[in-house]
């Protein structure tokens, strides 16, 4: 199949599919008569996984370090694993961060109901904001 067919069935890009070839993450197809890249159903199976694994959060890097690893022959599941609980880590870090920033805007809205805007004269700053520990 030629590249707009495969892009069609796995819902992407011709240009994604030329990109995923460029660093390695698709193998470059075989080439017909004419020069057109020529798709098997192979490369359909491997770019619906490199998207599902996209889904997930994994990087085409490490998308890319599953791939090498089924490549060659071995197994992939611990590996992958690996990936998935460092990610599900991050995630849990930056959802309590997410859960500060929420609780620091509650704290300066309520505190902006008992603010009187006749008395914010300074130029530079609003009075709702300034003198608060704005979490970062």
């Amino acid at each position: 199949m030629k590249i707009g067919e495969l892009a069609a069935q796995v819902d992407v890009t011709p240009k994604t599919v030329r990109y995923y070839e460029s660093i390695g993450v698709l193998p470059e197809p075989d080439r017909g008569p004419s020069g057109y890249r020529d798709y098997d159903d192979e490369a359909v199976e491997r770019l619906r996984f490199v998207r599902d694994a996209q889904a997930t959060g994994l990087t085409l890097a490490e998308i890319s370090s599953v791939l090498e690893l089924k490549d060659a022959g071995s197994g992939s599941c611990q590996h992958t694993t690996e990936l998935l609980k460092r990610h599900l880590s991050e995630l849990d870090q930056q959802i309590e961060r997410l859960q500060e920033a929420r609780a620091e805007l509650v704290r300066l809205s309520e505190r902006a109901q008992g603010l009187d805007p006749a008395s914010c004269t300074d130029p530079n700053r609003c009075q709702v904001i300034s003198g608060s520990d704005i979490i970062a």
